[in-house]
């Protein structure tokens, strides 16, 4: 068996890359009404790898290769842009992604009052 660590660890790498960005874990930019969200998200990533070979003294021989990876991936909030104003809305720690999607309501209700705003003005 020939040891292939530097291909494995490619592998990994790889699918690190793919795997870890805000559109496989969150999700894409959304428009609601006139503000344009965009997730913000926080990735750590780490990875580990060995090998190794051995006999005995019967003239065995014994040879194996391991890898792991590991993706932590936190969402933060979003960032939440209207015209020329921009604002981060926190994912709260205790309560992750949750948090973020409870402010949303104030977002369509601020957007609902700019609307009849409007029409009342017209």
């Amino acid at each position: 068996m020939e040891l292939h660590l530097e291909e494995l660890l490619g592998q990994v790498t790889d699918f690190m890359k793919t795997e870890a960005n805000a559109d496989t874990v969150i999700g894409k930019e959304f428009q609601l009404g006139e503000f344009k969200c965009v997730p913000v998200i926080k990735v750590g990533m780490g990875f580990g790898s060995g090998g190794g070979e051995g006999s005995e003294n019967k003239g065995k021989k014994g040879e194996g290769i391991g890898a792991g990876a590991g993706v932590g991936i936190e969402p933060l909030g979003f960032l939440v842009t209207r015209e020329n104003e921009i604002s981060f809305i926190e994912a709260g720690k205790a309560h992750g992604l949750a948090a973020a999607f409870e402010k949303v309501p104030d977002l369509i209700e601020k957007f609902a009052e700019s609307r009849n705003k409007e029409v009342i003005a017209n």
